[in-house]
């Protein structure tokens, strides 16, 4: 082997392996955290019939979601997704604590659910037709103007005729 072919071949060797340390460390796994929950430590200050909503909201901060506004739950939800070179993320742990109130606002209950007490929820695909078929802004302000007659234009008192 010539001098040339041994620098040649070194230089080979280094790529590849640059190439190898690249292409492995774009396969390592990413993890995403999104969302807040209590940790039992801190949910252990909870007195069930003693804790007020404020006292939770002063705590924890304000719950992700609530059920209906006004309602009678707070859910603080955490996520955990984890990315892995080109796939497409996948959701590896989720925890949503419920916390419920009577109507006086004094903790009743509070649940702890994670990933696997979920369920798939089919979503009904009805879609309300706005009966507006391809007309633009433009369209619909055009189409307006031959709705106004001279007697509404200069202040007169016909009523529209629809």
């Amino acid at each position: 082997m010539t001098p040339g072919m041994r620098k040649t071949t070194l230089q080979l060797r280094v790529c590849a392996w640059v190439a190898a340390a690249l292409f492995a460390s774009g396969c390592t796994p990413i993890n995403r955290y999104h969302g807040f929950t209590p940790s039992q430590a801190e949910l252990a200050e909870v007195q069930v019939g003693q804790t007020t909503r404020d006292t939770i909201v002063s705590n924890f901060g304000p719950p992700t979601s609530q059920g209906v506004p006004g309602g009678d739950s707070y859910y603080y939800v955490s996520s955990q997704f984890r990315h892995f070179g080109a796939f497409a993320p996948q959701e590896v742990s989720r925890e949503v604590l419920a916390i419920r109130f009577t109507p006086q606002g004094v903790v009743r209950n509070v649940e702890r659910f994670t990933l696997e007490d979920g369920q798939v929820v089919a979503l009904d695909r009805r879609v309300t037709d706005d009966g507006i078929n391809d007309v633009t802004v433009l369209g619909q302000l055009l189409n307006s103007l031959g709705r106004i007659d001279a007697g509404q234009l200069f202040g007169g008192d016909s009523e529209p005729e629809f």
